[in-house]
């Protein structure tokens, strides 16, 4: 039995534009073209569009799919390979899942988490791609900065800066709410903790660096808004204690 276009996308879920540029691009070619020129699949169309689709949910460029599905593997092997591939992305996104809910109810009164709790689940470079995807996004429209460039990206390490970054957020979040003002000894003593581990993993940055670094989170909306959802006012006040630790260096 052959199937249109039209079939193929109401089957699928697969617009019938995405259908024409598969075709285009040589991913996924008709049956045969009838003779008044409508495409035409079979079953084994089908089950090449079905393999597609399990590529797209593992965000592989529709290029590379083409390249894996040319190759000579039968479908079983390309199934199974597949099978994998999904099955290690749901375990990873079933403990990041759990994670944020863990999240949630600490926002709701709940059991305070540990630093390195807030991280499990983003144990490898796709899934620190994946979480910084938005942020990535923003910063390339904004400002052509790209963090997701392959060598900037490294899961062992990124925990490990992660970690110490909320503890460092949730200390200066503490401060604020206790009324420690930002010029005490307590809060400059944890900036200059934190620039210590920073420069010390890599980063090399000065007391005048964090303090410009502060402004510009007063100055971006982006930014502002993550550091005020977490503390109200936490923006101001690491800005402030920024500048104090700048001009006491």
């Amino acid at each position: 039995m052959l199937y249109t276009v039209k079939e193929v996308s109401t089957l699928s879920g697969v617009t019938v534009k995405a259908l024409h540029h598969y075709h285009k691009i040589g991913l996924l070619m008709p049956a045969e073209i009838s003779d008044a020129g409508y495409r035409l699949y079979g079953k084994r169309e089908l089950e090449r569009l079905q393999e597609i689709l399990f590529y797209r949910e593992l965000d592989i460029p529709l290029d590379k799919i083409k390249e894996l599905l040319d190759g000579s593997q039968n479908r079983r092997t390309i199934l199974s390979e597949q099978e994998e591939l999904l099955a290690a992305r749901l375990d990873r996104l079933d403990t990041i899942l759990d994670t944020l809910r863990k999240s949630m109810k600490e926002l709701e009164g709940g059991q305070p988490m540990k630093p390195e709790e807030m991280f499990k689940g983003f144990d490898s470079d796709e899934a620190w791609k994946e979480a910084l995807k938005e942020q990535n996004d923003y910063l390339k429209d904004a400002y052509d900065v790209d963090l997701l460039q392959d060598e900037q990206i490294h899961a062992a390490d990124l925990n490990e800066q992660a970690a110490e970054a909320s503890a460092f957020m949730a200390a200066m979040a503490e401060s604020l709410t206790s009324g420690v003002k930002h010029n005490d000894e307590r809060v400059q003593r944890l900036i200059g903790k934190h620039l210590a581990f920073l420069n010390a993993h890599g980063h090399s940055i000065t007391p005048a660096d964090f303090a410009a670094q502060t402004k510009f989170f007063l100055q971006d909306d982006f930014h502002l808004r993550m550091l005020e959802e977490q503390q109200t006012g936490l923006a101001y006040y690491l800005h402030a204690a920024g500048e104090q630790y700048a001009a006491l260096a």
